[in-house]
């Protein structure tokens, strides 16, 4: 596995050895998992400063849901969000704090209150102001896969060839964030679990994440309590349909650590203290020595 070292600001991440945890902070009435319960400024910001004492390297705050069939909310609304609990935060942990948004107001208003990662799940492509902003405020960037919109992307997704399709979509990210002045060594890739797909294709994505290693960026992946794990796991456990219940947190940590072995350097989670664990593992099992 190649590491990686991204760099800027008062910030660095060393992704490679150790997974990185970046722990979702959903200030929004209706995500799929959590939606409401961080509504308040003092709720999320209390929840962030939880994910980052039991173990979280980025926090990851996002003012509109982008379950599947959500409906979209204006940028005034998700900066009335999101902005807030940033600026709060910022102050309380010493971790970087990273904006989910694929509009470039919003990333605007949310760096200058101190966020300083910018997670776009449209990879720069909705908003043509997007790419130019995250290059001249020098942020990182995560790029992501995604087949439609969240209003339309689990209708029928289809693809000619799940994984060269995927790889060819995110080289295409990579080439226009760079020829848009990002440089790569702020690029971070994300096949987006959930996105446009099918059960059968999530766990396709997992199995095979090395494919990605040909694009040479650090690759993280966010399965934590996705619609694929309650389907399987609703075969055998009734209360699998709620993604918050502890059957689905199981699976989400069995997902995380197949994920870790085959090349994650990040991993998107909800519960930062139960991926830790998991990730400390699979971190042990992955760097052990092939003989003894």
């Amino acid at each position: 596995m190649k590491s990686y070292k991204i760099a800027w600001g008062n910030h660095s991440l060393e992704l490679g050895p150790r997974t990185c945890i970046m722990g979702v902070v959903n200030v929004t009435p209706d995500s799929f998992s959590d939606g409401g319960k961080y509504l308040s400024i003092d709720t999320a910001v209390a929840h962030g400063e939880r994910l980052f004492r039991e173990g979280a390297d980025i926090l990851d705050i996002g003012g509109e849901s982008t379950r599947p069939f959500a409906d979209p909310v204006s940028a005034g609304e998700e900066i009335h969000r999101v902005v807030p609990v940033i600026r709060e935060l910022v102050r309380r942990v010493s971790i970087p704090v990273s904006i989910d948004t694929k509009k470039a107001v919003v990333a605007k208003d949310a760096i200058d209150a101190g966020a300083s990662i910018v997670n776009d799940i449209s990879a720069l492509k909705a908003d043509p102001d997007m790419a130019d902003l995250v290059a001249q405020t020098g942020v990182p960037v995560v790029l992501m896969h995604m087949q439609g919109t969240p209003k339309t992307m689990q209708k029928a997704p289809t693809y000619h060839n799940l994984i060269p399709d995927i790889t060819k979509f995110l080289a295409e990210a990579i080439a226009y964030a760079e020829n848009h002045g990002i440089p790569r060594s702020k690029i971070i890739i994300d096949p987006g679990i959930g996105f446009g797909k099918t059960v059968a294709h999530n766990l396709s994505l997992i199995k095979n994440l090395a494919a990605f290693n040909a694009l040479d960026t650090p690759l993280l992946i966010g399965p934590s309590r996705k619609a694929f794990i309650r389907s399987i796991l609703t075969k055998e456990h009734t209360d699998a349909v709620n993604p918050d219940s502890q059957i689905v947190e199981t699976g989400t940590q069995a997902a995380i650590a197949a994920a870790i072995l085959h090349g994650a350097h990040i991993v998107r989670v909800h519960n930062a203290a139960d991926s830790r664990a998991t990730a400390a593992i699979m971190d042990a099992i992955k760097t052990a020595r092939t003989e003894l």
